[in-house]
């Protein structure tokens, strides 16, 4: 008979096919099961019952403002890397209700949206975004005020993650500490090898479903293989890293970042004329906030009806590359497009250190990819850096 559930930390081993019943079990627990799969050219989350949709076989180059997705016969279910979505669009998403207005016979009644109840099960989470959801936890659970929203989602989140095997040229995890390996924050951690996945028992609820699958043991050679796949991939990127330096070619080629002092450093520049210079390329459209999974900016606004009679507050995405972001009695505070990008780059690499002791960045370079200029935050650092 099998196990009820599996220990927290152990390791078994899944036929790649049983893929397919673990989403099955998820949902017949009542999970609405979310994974990656190929829309419009790149590789995004949407609802997902089957995985013959899971992008197997599939690449992804990326770049500075450049994205492009090719097949490869030697590529596994998750050998792309991080694409447009993350789990912010599920925590906090773009835009939601808060409060609704109806007018009857001249009356207005006012009616507050519950949270949401439903559970969800997103597949394929890697490091960089287990880390960006726990600085969004500071922000949104663990601060004076608790947002009822974000919560009642954050608590009906189950996570399945992936260690990750390659890395596009735009990934900096290993610079910010925060991947590629999978060490906590998930239900279930798959490892993915050339016939099957070795999975980790994250938590107890991973554990219970984990076991109602047909799972074998994993070997202490199995798990080793897991363990050793994300190490060998954060040498790599080291070593692809300083290779860049070295060869004072900083672009198409591994990124990484130097974050010693780098709080000092960028408060202590903020008249460096490399604001103004980055500043005539960048375009304000706010891509990089969109993206980006820690970005937590929002603003709140009453939407009407053309009768006029139900009105409903809604909370949307926000960017501090926008006029109205720092709009205050007398006008926008900042008012150049010099000033938007020193607020957003300063903001996630230093001062978001002194509001939630860690850094804004994880890592994950999606600003850097969908930039339509290719604008590498990287690159900007590194050149303060070497100038001051």
């Amino acid at each position: 008979m099998p196990a009820r559930t599996l220990p927290l930390g152990c390791s078994v081993v899944l036929a790649k096919d049983e893929l397919q019943t673990l989403i099955d079990r998820l949902r017949q627990r009542g999970y609405r099961t979310v994974a990656p799969q190929v829309a419009d050219g790149a590789i995004i989350y949407d609802d997902l019952d089957r995985i013959d949709r899971l992008p197997l076989g599939m690449l992804d180059e990326q770049d500075g403002g450049r994205y492009r997705l090719r097949r490869d016969a030697n590529a596994g279910y998750f050998d792309y890397v991080v694409g447009p979505n993350s789990l912010k669009n599920y925590v906090f998403p773009p835009r939601e209700p808060l409060l609704e207005a109806q007018r009857k016979d001249g009356q207005w009644e006012m009616q507050t949206i519950e949270p949401p109840a439903e559970r969800l099960a997103v597949i394929g989470v890697r490091s960089c975004d287990l880390h960006a959801l726990a600085v969004q936890d500071r922000v949104f659970l663990e601060g004076p005020y608790v947002d009822p929203a974000y919560k009642a989602r954050r608590e009906r989140l189950l996570l399945v993650a992936v260690n990750c095997r390659r890395a596009a040229a735009t990934c900096f995890c290993h610079s910010m500490k925060t991947g590629p390996a999978v060490k906590s924050g998930f239900d279930l951690a798959l490892t993915e090898l050339e016939d099957s996945f070795v999975v980790e028992v994250g938590s107890e609820r991973g554990g219970e479903i984990l076991a109602e699958c047909d799972w074998i043991p994993a070997t202490s050679q199995q798990a080793q293989q897991a363990q050793e796949t994300p190490r060998r991939l954060a040498r790599q990127m080291a070593e692809r890293a300083t290779a860049a330096e070295e060869g004072a070619n900083r672009s198409s080629a591994q990124r990484s970042l130097d974050t010693k002092d780098i709080r000092d450093l960028l408060l202590g520049n903020l008249e460096h004329p490399r604001w103004q210079e980055v500043a005539e390329r960048c375009l304000a459209c706010g891509n990089c906030t969109l993206v980006c999974p820690t970005c937590f900016c929002s603003v709140v606004e009453e939407v009407s009806d053309l009768t006029g009679d139900h009105v409903t507050r809604e909370r949307s995405w926000a960017s501090c590359f926008t006029a109205d972001h720092s709009y205050m009695n007398s006008g926008a505070v900042h008012k150049s497009t010099a000033s938007r990008y020193r607020q957003w780059l300063t903001h996630k690499l230093a001062s978001w250190i002194d509001q939630f002791d860690v850094s804004g960045c994880v890592g994950c370079g999606r600003c850097i990819t969908w930039c339509p200029v290719g604008i590498d935050l990287t690159e900007e650092v590194a050149a303060i850096r070497e100038e001051a």
